[in-house]
């Protein structure tokens, strides 16, 4: 079964054009997705202030959210977006300074603490999608670490100042539901943008077989990202309630 070879190159991404580009550059499951990840880092320490957790969120969404995904596009136009080079440049710039001013008002505010986190980050960011250190954060570890674990710790040492095994633990939930994710979105990007057409033939017990052809093949893998990516924004959204109201 082959391929529209116009069909999207993500099942978020919107029509070619104007600023439906920039809605798709901003792979808006994913997005909310690892920002939860801060939601429920900062739920998990002892006291939530909601200053620090906004400010948190913003960095994040600045850094990953527009940065990391711009640069992402600039190398090989993955979405196949219409935006300028010059603009996808300008969007990365501007989104990690942004991150970087709220870091460091943050550190005036909070401490030294925050130090490593504003500094591992836009490497992070840079590194992953550069695929510097010989792609080594450009892997499914590299990734579960970066866009899981990272969001995690950052915002509970946010809150709490400091790093206790509750950060720990929810850090480690984290890098887990991310590496799940990776392996489901990484053969649905590759059915979605490079596969024209499979032909797999299913053989059950009884000797019946099924066809499976490519949208066969895709749709259980976007059936579980999705529902991965509501199930944790909601489970983000319930801890903020319990803490907050």
């Amino acid at each position: 079964m082959a391929t529209d070879p116009s069909a999207r190159p993500a099942f978020y991404a919107a029509r070619r054009g104007g600023w439906r580009d920039w809605w798709t550059l901003l792979h808006p499951p994913y997005t909310a997705w690892h920002l939860s990840y801060v939601v429920i880092g900062a739920c998990l320490a002892p006291v939530v202030f909601v200053s620090r957790l906004v400010a948190t969120l913003l960095a994040f969404f600045l850094a990953v959210g527009i940065a990391a995904h711009a640069l992402d596009e600039l190398h090989g136009r993955p979405l196949r977006t219409r935006i300028g080079s010059g603009a996808l440049i300008a969007a990365a710039v501007v989104g990690l300074a942004g991150a970087l001013a709220l870091g460091v008002v943050g550190v005036a505010r909070l401490g030294w603490v925050l130090v490593p986190f504003i500094v591992v980050g836009p490497l992070l960011v840079v590194a992953y999608n550069a695929e510097l250190f010989g792609g080594v954060v450009h892997s499914d570890l590299g990734f579960a670490l970066a866009w899981g674990g990272f969001p995690v710790l950052t915002a509970y040492v946010a809150e709490a100042g400091t790093l206790r095994l509750a950060g720990v633990l929810g850090a480690l939930g984290a890098v887990a539901l991310s590496s799940a994710q990776r392996s489901l979105s990484t053969p649905a990007r590759a059915l979605r943008r490079r596969v024209r057409a499979a032909d797999t033939v299913v053989t059950m017990e009884d000797g019946t077989t099924h066809a499976l052809g490519v949208r066969a093949l895709l749709a259980p893998l976007e059936r579980a990202l999705r529902a991965m990516s509501w199930g944790v924004v909601v489970l983000a959204a319930a801890l903020a309630v319990a803490r907050l109201t």
